[in-house]
């Protein structure tokens, strides 16, 4: 791992260069579009319509999206098509969402859709039409060490998005722009309003593309049949009544229903086979806490990337989590054992751990199992823990 302390070199693509730029109606892809073609590329924006359903307005929230980019593009005078993949992503992502529910599993689709329709299908529908590159307005950036292309941090901390990235091979950054990587929001929100785009004001897009502003716990219940079942302590005792154990993920604190005098409850385990949800009170319960973890589903920048174990690197757990220190420790028939420094609040399963060294992100894997919680190795928690919610 001694190559990570080399500099890395600013990936330079082919001046004049053909580039279809995924268009999503945003701030982000807006302003990536006005950058290229500033910069003398060869520009297309491509929309990809993924989701094909109406809001209780009866308005198609892909329509309203795909209008933004019809208007800038015709703003910065570049052609623009529309590419639809509704039956890949619901057999890709959305059938995979619905059974990591049904399994009791908070599952993070924005991952899944980076892996199997952006960097993939849209990639390869952008080569097929005769790009040289496919660029987006993600907060990250591609660079080189020794000649091998790198998934680098954004220089926005509070916009990086390397941890929904991480599935990406250097083989497809061959192939791959972010040029508002290494910018701030600020400086993307200024450029927006330099160029005079349509979308300089638009607010940022959140939660889940295919639910959008409706309700989650409705729009779940159309494709997974939730029953009632009870909040309890660990020790058994009912404190409560829950609406279906899926709903709910470890180390959540809204939306339970739990009120009475005392420190604010959390969710600290749950059993989808009995429909129970268990919960504690207080944001430092020692069965909120373990300092390590198992995981598989292992997906490296580099395919053949070789490190020597213990390899000390950094990770997180969740996406707005700061880097934690920690060690992978062993790999075995495809699983990793990674123990951290300090302990990790909501370790939970089938989401994802993302490794890093400096700012480099070396990929990542699905967790699998934690390791016993403080509670059950009877520890205290150290004075200082750094809890990120």
């Amino acid at each position: 791992m001694n190559k990570y302390s080399n500099s890395l070199e600013t990936f330079t693509p082919t001046p004049g260069a053909t580039v279809i730029v995924g268009m999503s109606g945003g701030v982000d892809s807006s302003v990536t579009a006005a950058v290229l073609k500033e910069q003398g590329f060869n520009v297309i924006g491509m929309f990809m319509k993924n989701w094909e359903e109406t809001d209780e307005n009866g308005v198609c929230q892909s329509s309203k999206e795909y209008a933004d980019v019809v208007k800038v593009c015709e703003k910065l005078d570049i052609p623009y098509y529309s590419v639809e993949f509704v039956d890949e992503y619901r057999k890709h992502v959305f059938n995979h969402f619905v059974e990591e529910y049904k399994a009791g599993f908070t599952p993070n689709p924005d991952i899944l859709c980076n892996r199997e329709i952006k960097f993939k299908v849209f990639l390869d529908k952008a080569i097929e039409l005769g790009a040289d590159y496919l660029a987006t307005g993600h907060y990250c950036q591609n660079m080189l060490l020794d000649g091998v292309h790198q998934l680098v941090k954004g220089n926005d901390p509070g916009k990086d998005q390397t941890y929904f990235l991480y599935t990406n091979k250097s083989e497809i950054l061959k192939k791959v722009l972010f040029p508002i990587g290494h910018l701030p929001k600020s400086e993307v929100r200024a450029l927006a309003e330099k160029y005079d785009l349509s979308t300089k004001n638009k607010k940022d897009s959140t939660g889940i593309c295919f639910i959008g502003e409706r309700n989650f716990r409705n729009f779940l219940s159309n494709y997974i049949n939730f029953e009632n079942g009870p909040f309890k302590y660990l020790n058994g005792e009912v404190v409560g009544e829950h609406t279906g154990a899926a709903f709910y993920t470890i180390g959540q604190r809204k939306g339970l229903g739990l009120g009475g005098p005392g420190e604010p409850w959390f969710v600290v385990d749950k059993d989808i086979e009995t429909n129970t949800v268990y919960v504690e009170r207080g944001e430092f319960h020692p069965a909120l806490y373990r300092d390590e973890l198992w995981a598989n589903e292992l997906s490296w920048v580099e395919e053949d990337m070789a490190f020597e174990l213990p390899l000390k690197c950094k990770a997180k757990i969740r996406y707005r989590q700061q880097d934690q220190d920690c060690v992978i420790k062993s790999m075995d028939n495809g699983s990793i054992h990674v123990v951290f420094d300090s302990p990790q609040r909501a370790i939970t399963l089938r989401q994802s751990i993302v490794f890093y060294v400096n700012d480099i992100c070396l990929g990542g894997g699905m967790i699998e199992k934690g390791g016993k919680t403080y509670l059950e190795r009877g520890l205290e928690l150290p004075e200082i823990v750094t809890v990120q919610i």
